[in-house]
């Protein structure tokens, strides 16, 4: 991102009138950069995943109708993450009065000693460059968020100072005000007190604001977007009725709806401080999806992806630790390495009422379930009774505290790894991880068809198929 405007930018009000710059509205230049966006086929929400066929366009019809938009949807289906991506719609640089404090155009101040100042100065306004990153204002609602917060109030010092307090100048603006030609968005909006969600109608409909009746009319302009929960899930509070009816769309978000979204949005958001094989990543992501779908887990409270994204790091983590306690130089994430999930995670996840002790029970089945889906996609067709039946009288040891090498070391002669090595890019590599993760992967199907035996050693960190 640029640091600094160009210098070949008009810096006076009389300048930039020459330039012929022509003033836009908010929602009509983020209209404009999305029409274009779609015209040229550029892509215009870089790192949002799942929601190009349903969300996406529900959204996109909302900014070209010019709409104050809600998004509602469980947590951790990343409605924060789409509420910050309109600010790339906006233009990158903005021309605003020097000095204003409110972000004032130069071609239409709003605030009393702006006005004036204009008034006096003629084409001499200075003219600075506002970034479209400093157009975007979030805000997280919490009870105790005051009308002071949003709209402002009068301030104290400035009384003090000497001036009326009749005059505009002792108003301290807030939050909403400060944003005037950019973009506000409110988290959680139904934790706001519903006294400070009136506050907010003005500012949706007649687009000013009035502070301790103050005579005082601000023609702002903005987009006010917000984020909820379903009503079935926060009883904490609700959007009243009036300001509902002042947004203009309602948009519901979703969990990713097929699993390759899921994998995608894992492999985007985790930072991985060891290598975890796609396959591995594809476990935890079925993992997720199958708690989405449990009746043990409480659907009301939601799956997060980022459960899906904690997992993951999680499995890096363990792959880490290992490869550093058998003394391995490269840590890569093996099935071993799932066994730190349930324990790890099992405070993200709400059960329903009647499942007490019996948490880590559910999701360790479930996990055994992702394990055997993936591996059954992965797989299908790959003949693997010959691996099984060599297995079964030469044992292969494996676990936490069996190194990558041993485990390949130990691996029959069976012509289905070989196939099993390409389905998992375990091909090519002198490095043992690979294939060790890869061997591991099938040896756990077979024990989950039942198939192969599996027995826990007396360390508790090994185990033998055979």
């Amino acid at each position: 991102m640029p640091v600094t405007p160009s210098p070949d930018l008009p810096r006076t009000l009389g300048a930039l009138r020459a330039s012929g710059h022509v003033i836009k509205g908010v929602k009509t230049e983020i209209r404009d950069n999305l029409l274009a966006a779609l015209r040229e086929g550029r892509d215009p929400w870089p790192g949002i995943v799942g929601f190009e066929s349903t969300v996406l366009p529900q959204l996109e019809r909302a900014l070209i109708a010019g709409h104050d938009l809600v998004l509602l949807g469980e947590r951790g289906q990343g409605k924060t993450r789409l509420l910050r991506s309109i600010v790339g719609l906006l233009d990158e640089w903005t021309p605003v009065i020097e000095g204003s404090e409110l972000g004032e155009h130069p071609y239409q101040p709003i605030a009393p000693a702006t006005i004036a100042r204009a008034a006096e100065l003629g084409d001499d306004l200075p003219v600075t460059w506002r970034h479209r990153s400093e157009r975007y204002t979030e805000k997280l609602a919490t009870p105790d968020t005051a009308v002071a917060d949003l709209i402002g109030d009068i301030d104290p010092v400035k009384v003090a100072e000497g001036r009326s307090l009749g005059d505009p100048e002792t108003i301290h603006f807030g939050l909403v005000p400060r944003a005037h030609r950019g973009v506000v968005a409110i988290n959680e909006l139904p934790d706001l007190a519903e006294r400070i969600q009136v506050s907010l109608l003005n500012v949706m409909e007649e687009r000013d604001i009035q502070v301790r009746g103050y005579t005082l009319r601000l023609p702002l302009d903005i987009l006010l977007v917000a984020s909820a929960n379903p009503e079935d899930y926060t009883n904490r509070g609700r959007i009243i009725t009036p300001l509902k009816d002042r947004f203009g769309a309602e948009v519901r978000t979703h969990y990713p709806l097929e699993v390759n979204d899921e994998i995608e949005l894992v492999v985007q958001e985790a930072e991985l401080s060891a290598e975890v094989p796609r396959h591995l990543i594809e476990v935890v992501a079925r993992f997720t999806r199958h708690l989405r779908e449990s009746s043990a887990v409480d659907q009301g409270s939601g799956v997060s992806a980022r459960f899906a994204v904690a997992a993951a790091e999680t499995v890096a983590a363990a792959a880490l630790r290992r490869a550093a306690i058998v003394g391995e130089a490269r840590a890569y994430a093996r099935p071993v390495d799932l066994d730190a999930v349930p324990s790890v995670l099992r405070g993200k996840i709400e059960f329903e009422s009647g499942e007490e002790g019996r948490e880590e029970e559910i999701l360790e089945h479930l996990l055994r379930r992702a394990v055997a889906d993936t591996a059954r996609f992965a797989l299908r067709g790959v003949d693997l009774t010959e691996l099984a039946d060599e297995v079964a009288t030469h044992p292969v040891r494996t676990g936490e505290r069996v190194p990558a090498a041993e485990v390949v070391a130990k691996l029959p002669a069976a012509g289905a790894l070989t196939e099993v090595a390409k389905r998992l890019g375990a091909e090519g590599t002198e490095d043992p991880g690979p294939m060790a993760s890869a061997a591991e992967l099938a040896l756990e199907y077979l024990f989950l068809t039942r198939k192969l035996a599996k027995e826990e050693t007396d360390d508790g960190d090994t185990v033998e198929y055979g």
